[in-house]
């Protein structure tokens, strides 16, 4: 009798907390299906400008039952792949491709600049070592929307305004600090006894760096380089700031343009949501592997 309520309250606590987990659960997924469910209904304001569909695609019957079903909820995914502006051009290709430029140039200009800094402030003791790092971090504490009309002045000087360049310029200034801040701490957990074996075999420091520094930190490069990207990929407040011509938008900008003042396509918004938020998921699904061995590695304290 004894022996039983102890297994009782096991069965209970365990019931208990499955019930807890598939809650949590359905609360973090109910938005995901939402989105996906409102992505496949039928489109509100069919889109004006797309391109030609090849003539046997516009028969739905050309797929039976199932062809007919798949076609109709994805009209809103094809309305918003297929625009084009009044000259013909695929505007959503050239939109893609800027989001790609931009965030993959982010990325690469974080981890360039980043990388010998902050092997810099983890291996050589300098004056204002210190310091320099706690200025960095300071710069994370502002947001990069607080700096726009500094920044939009400076890009019209220079001629960058609604340019892909001038947009990496302004996201890597923000990129590189937090880039510097994780790569330190990286730099830091790995033992200095690798590289000084390496020198005595006869490697340079650089070389040392090369062969050494870098295999062993590729976690926290990739993971710093996946953050600097999503940090471009997402960004939307300056993007719309700094560029005004549909031809240079990034996908964030696009989708802003579903939900006007006075109507709202949440259709589209929801398809474009939804593909864009595909190359994301592809480069988590890549870098898996890396990304708990790069987020510890810049935990040390140092």
């Amino acid at each position: 009798m004894t022996r039983s309520r102890p297994i009782a309250r096991e069965a209970l606590t365990g019931a208990a907390i499955h019930a807890i987990l598939i809650a949590s659960v359905v609360f973090a997924v109910y938005p995901i299906l939402w989105v996906i469910a409102l992505a496949m209904s039928p489109s509100e304001a069919p889109s004006a400008r797309l391109l030609p569909i090849p003539t046997p695609l516009r028969d739905p019957a050309a797929f039976g039952g199932i062809g007919r079903a798949l076609w109709h909820v994805t009209d809103n995914f094809r309305e918003v792949v297929s625009r084009s502006d009044d000259a013909g051009h695929w505007l959503f290709g050239t939109q893609l491709a800027n989001s790609l430029l931009v965030s993959l140039a982010t990325s690469l200009a974080a981890i360039a600049i980043a990388t010998p800094a902050a092997y810099a402030l983890a291996r050589f003791p300098f004056v204002g070592a210190r310091a320099s790092t706690r200025a960095l971090m300071a710069t994370q504490m502002f947001p990069g929307v607080a700096a726009s009309v500094p920044l939009y002045l400076l890009l019209d000087a220079m001629g960058l305004l609604d340019t892909r360049s001038g947009l990496v310029l302004v996201y890597a200034t923000t990129s590189v600090p937090f880039a510097i801040f994780q790569l330190r701490g990286a730099f830091e957990s790995i033992p200095r006894e690798l590289e000084e074996a390496a020198m005595v075999d006869g490697a340079t420091r650089f070389g040392a760096f090369v062969r050494v520094i870098l295999p062993a930190a590729r976690p926290a490069l990739a993971v710093t380089a996946l953050f600097a990207f999503m940090t471009a990929w997402n960004e939307f407040i300056l993007a719309a700031t700094f560029l005004s011509r549909e031809e240079t938008f990034t996908l964030p900008v696009v989708l802003q343009r579903y939900v006007g003042e006075y109507s709202a396509e949440w259709g589209h918004f929801a398809a474009g949501a939804i593909i864009v938020s595909v190359p994301v998921m592809i480069l988590f699904y890549a870098l898996q592997r890396h990304l708990v061995g790069g987020l510890t590695s810049g935990g040390v304290k140092g």
